[in-house]
């Protein structure tokens, strides 16, 4: 190798970044002891931006692109070093590349369950977790804060720092929040946008922009999963006369294939749509003495509903014109 050979090899003629490998959020280009050359070419592809770092500052930045490194592509750093408008020596700086590629799948959850003072139901520890994403939104601030002159600063390096940051914000909004947990907790979606609304502003300190952010479980503690639990039953108690009949009608099929016919569940039927009724007063305010006599005694519908399936066995009548009447005397019932 000639002198003529070495010394052009420590010139830098060309500097780009070409992402060999996922998951790295900043990278040094490799300038140490070398000189970039005057007019030297600096790719920038899509989904960077290149930093020149001039004496441990930040100079100027690139964004994506190609340029010919002059005085006039490098006013800031032109500025620091005092060249004239035709410098034509080389210099050396650092330069630095980010992703700002979106990093999506980044999981967090509550290693431990967090304690919120409810304004409905008292003091509750919950557990969460779920994804989110984010990119790099301002270099100068991420480079100062996070990756400064690291050669390779890749997302497994900022993660526990941005799970830390989360479980903050998420524990302060939760515990500050006028909003029922409950009401939130019922839908996950207007949660999630709440909380993102407010992890937000800490990510911004080092420079990122929170893209998205999804709850996708949450775990209520037990009490008031029994809470809920006796909610939905309660709204259940209005439709136990409903239920009864159902259940009366459902049973009348299975009950003309058995031995006895329909006749043999007659009583279990009256006394279903006698609990259902009875219940149905019951809830509804109503004394004993209000309580109306029950239909089945006055119109009969199960000495009908026999006589209707005599026919049909008969073959008198078809399971269709079997299945309609007997829609239609149940729908009497009241």
């Amino acid at each position: 190798m000639g002198l003529g050979s070495f010394l052009y090899k420590q010139f830098v003629e060309v500097i780009q970044w070409t992402e060999s490998g996922s998951g790295v959020l900043a990278y040094r280009f490799p300038t140490s002891g070398l000189e970039i050359k005057n007019k030297a070419s600096l790719t920038v592809r899509e989904s960077q931006i290149a930093m020149f770092i001039n004496e441990g500052k930040a100079a100027d930045i690139f964004n994506p692109g190609m340029y010919e490194l002059t005085t006039q592509t490098l006013p800031i750093l032109t500025y620091l070093q005092n060249w004239d408008k035709a410098f034509e020596s080389p210099f050396k700086s650092d330069v630095y590349f980010f992703s700002t590629r979106e990093q999506v799948n980044q999981l967090w959850g509550t290693a431990t369950p967090i304690t919120l003072r409810d304004k409905e139901f008292g003091i509750v520890r919950i557990r969460a977790n779920g994804a989110y994403s984010y990119q790099i939104k301002d270099v100068d601030t991420f480079w100062k804060k996070l990756s400064s002159t690291t050669e390779e600063y890749r997302v497994e390096d900022i993660e526990g720092q941005l799970r830390a940051t989360i479980m903050t914000s998420l524990a302060s909004f939760l515990g500050s929040s006028e909003i029922a947990f409950i009401d939130m907790a019922a839908n996950q979606s207007i949660l999630s946008q709440k909380l993102k609304d407010a992890i937000a502003p800490a990510l911004a300190e080092y420079g990122l922009e929170l893209k998205t952010f999804m709850v996708q479980s949450v775990s209520l503690p037990e009490e008031l999963e029994k809470h809920l639990d006796k909610v939905s039953s309660m709204g259940m108690i209005k439709d136990l006369n409903n239920y009864a009949k159902f259940e009366a009608a459902d049973n009348i099929g299975t009950a003309a294939a058995n031995e006895g016919g329909i006749a043999g569940i007659g009583t279990g039927m009256g006394a279903g749509f006698a609990m259902g009724q009875m219940m149905t007063d019951s809830f509804a305010g109503m004394s004993a003495s209000t309580v109306k006599s029950s239909p089945i005694a006055s119109e009969d519908p199960i000495a009908l509903l026999e006589k209707l399936d005599g026919l049909l066995k008969k073959g008198i009548l078809t399971q269709a014109e079997f299945d309609a009447k007997k829609v239609e005397i149940l729908s009497q019932i009241k």
